[in-house]
């Protein structure tokens, strides 16, 4: 098990993020992101447009190397103790 903040996740807060697979990690920052947006939280309703129109703009190259980015970086955290 790894965690990452939200920050690291390319979000607003430094909320814990759990998850035992890089996939695990994006689907668990996702849930998070949904719960702060269900209490109409600002800072993470604008995050979450930003990262829609980013994301829809990319081509499939971009996303393979985004991908790619985000293992590396989820390969350099610690285990969790």
């Amino acid at each position: 098990m790894k965690t990452m903040t939200c920050k690291q996740l390319y979000g607003p807060c430094d909320a814990l993020i759990h998850g035992e697979s890089p996939e695990e990690i994006i689907e668990n920052s996702k849930k998070h992101a949904m719960e702060m947006v269900a209490k109409g939280d600002k800072v993470h309703i604008e995050a979450m447009e930003a990262m829609k129109e980013q994301h829809a703009n990319m081509e499939p190259e971009a996303v393979k190397q985004w991908m790619e980015k985000f293992q590396k970086e989820f390969d350099a955290q610690p285990e969790d103790k």
